[in-house]
């Protein structure tokens, strides 16, 4: 799966952390400690396994997002599908290792009438979103590192 170029709102980011990818991909697959690490998440519950197919809630922002976990390949290539007030997300996290580090490249999309409606803003909304959270991923990284 890969995220919808063609939609409205489409962010990308990059960044090398140093640790590497099994540290990097414990930190953000234990989704019910994200709101511990990441201040952007206020709570995060995952509904069973690491598994495609299984969903977790989570709330970010003004809303609650419910996502479902399309691929997981440790500690390579995870990516899931959310919901939110009209919005369909699509986003993917790849780990490749350097040497002792971690090149994290993350990429999502937003569609739906409220991000047409929205274009400009929900695009900037969304890349900052992204920036953020790997921002926040290499912290925690490098601190359990």
């Amino acid at each position: 799966m890969e995220i919808n170029t063609d939609a409205p709102a489409v962010a990308r980011g990059k960044i090398e952390v140093a640790a590497p990818p099994e540290v990097v991909w414990a930190v953000l697959t234990g989704i019910a400690d994200w709101p511990s690490w990441n201040p952007d998440v206020k709570s995060a519950t995952l509904d069973g396994p690491l598994a495609a197919g299984t969903q977790f809630r989570w709330k970010a922002g003004p809303g609650t997002i419910t996502s479902t976990l399309r691929s997981v390949e440790p500690p390579r290539r995870i990516e899931w599908t959310g919901t939110t007030v009209g919005i369909k997300a699509i986003h993917v996290h790849q780990f490749e290792q350097q040497g002792e580090k971690t090149i994290v490249r993350s990429a999502e999309s937003w569609d739906g009438l409220p991000v047409r409606l929205l274009r400009g803003s929900m695009a900037k909304t969304l890349q900052k979103a992204v920036d953020s959270g790997l921002r926040h991923l290499q912290a925690e990284a490098e601190r359990r590192a």
